[in-house]
């Protein structure tokens, strides 16, 4: 017995000793949201068609509000009336399209990187658009997609019952003591997972449609209820997305924190919420390449530290600048 509970308090121990390592700030979203999709994941092409409505609407009136409204959208989008409210969700979440003041509809910074004049991915062929994506939702977009930041940030286990998912987000808006129906909860937490999982085969055309973060392998799923995250190397996430979500990151901790850090620890980098190891599902092998790798990515703009027991890397006072970001974002499209 006294081995047992000497096991269990070491393993306590190890597992605070990395919680003060995390942002707390970091740990649960200030908004949160379980609808708006219409039950639907995200499809191939819904962004791209979301955003060049909106383009060409802006361009010929000036106004693009009624694109997802009026009686000509389900024509326009070529789906049903719940679709088009689904298209313009997941625009929104992933910042294809952004909404001003006054319910306006206008490109957003990820729409004209993607599909603009000099669109990196129009057609969304590239595997770094998949992955850029999934740090959208899973990380920045956390306040439209609660549930995939939740899945991809507080579910630790390799693999996890989709039941107590949905229990742990009940806790969780029980806490903070928001309105949100059990069966919204658990239709908010089927759509995240079919999004990450192919279609069984036997369903109609139209709904065998490959959602477009199948093709990422970080979710699998097993006996009925269960599924698993693939967690390693992710060999098809480009540098540049890792380098680009890690200064998100970073910038992140220093808006919530209002404190400027020039180093950032290999742990909390690994480990923490809403960091790229946790929401690329990066083994702690692979974000020690990556980020050995920065070093000849970014010419030293980041650069890293390993000796005497201490891992960090630091940075250069324009890493965290908006441009310095979108050009390393831009750097994983380059051929």
């Amino acid at each position: 017995m006294l081995a047992k509970m000497t096991s269990l308090t070491y393993r306590l121990d190890e597992v605070a000793s990395k919680m003060t390592l995390m942002t707390q700030t970091t740990v649960i979203p200030s908004k949160f949201q379980f609808s708006g999709h219409e039950t639907f994941p995200l499809r191939q092409l819904w962004l791209r068609k979301a955003y060049t409505s909106v383009a060409a609407a802006r361009l010929e009136s000036g106004d693009a509000r009624h694109i997802f409204a009026d009686d000509a959208a389900i024509r326009r989008f070529g789906v049903g009336k719940n679709m088009v409210s689904a298209i313009r969700h997941w625009a929104l979440a992933c910042d294809v399209l952004t909404e001003r003041a006054g319910g306006a509809i206008e490109p957003g910074v990820i729409g004209d990187f993607l599909f603009g004049k000099d669109g990196v991915d129009p057609y969304l062929e590239r595997p770094a658009t998949c992955w850029l994506v999934h740090w959208l939702l899973a990380r920045r977009a956390a306040t439209r997609s609660t549930t995939w930041y939740w899945l991809f940030n507080h579910v630790t286990s390799q693999t996890f019952d989709r039941d107590v998912l949905v229990r742990s987000l009940e806790d969780v808006v029980k806490q903070k003591d928001i309105r949100v129906s059990s069966v919204t909860l658990k239709r908010d937490v089927e759509v995240c997972l079919r999004c990450y999982t192919p279609r069984p085969a036997g369903h109609e055309a139209d709904d065998a449609a490959e959602p477009l973060l199948a093709d990422l392998g970080l979710v699998s799923e097993g006996p009925p209820g269960m599924f698993h995250f693939r967690r390693g190397s992710q060999q098809t996430l480009p540098d540049g997305i890792f380098a680009f979500a890690l200064l998100e990151y970073w910038k992140g901790w220093e808006d919530l924190t209002g404190s400027k850090q020039m180093t950032l620890s290999f742990e909390s980098i690994a480990h923490d919420y809403g960091s790229p190891g946790r929401v690329f599902k990066l083994d702690e092998n692979a974000v020690a390449e990556r980020l050995i790798a920065l070093e000849r990515i970014t010419r030293n703009t980041i650069q890293w530290t390993d000796s005497a027991g201490v891992r960090q890397i630091s940075r250069r006072e324009r890493a965290l600048t908006e441009d310095y970001r979108m050009s390393m974002l831009r750097g994983a499209y380059e051929r």
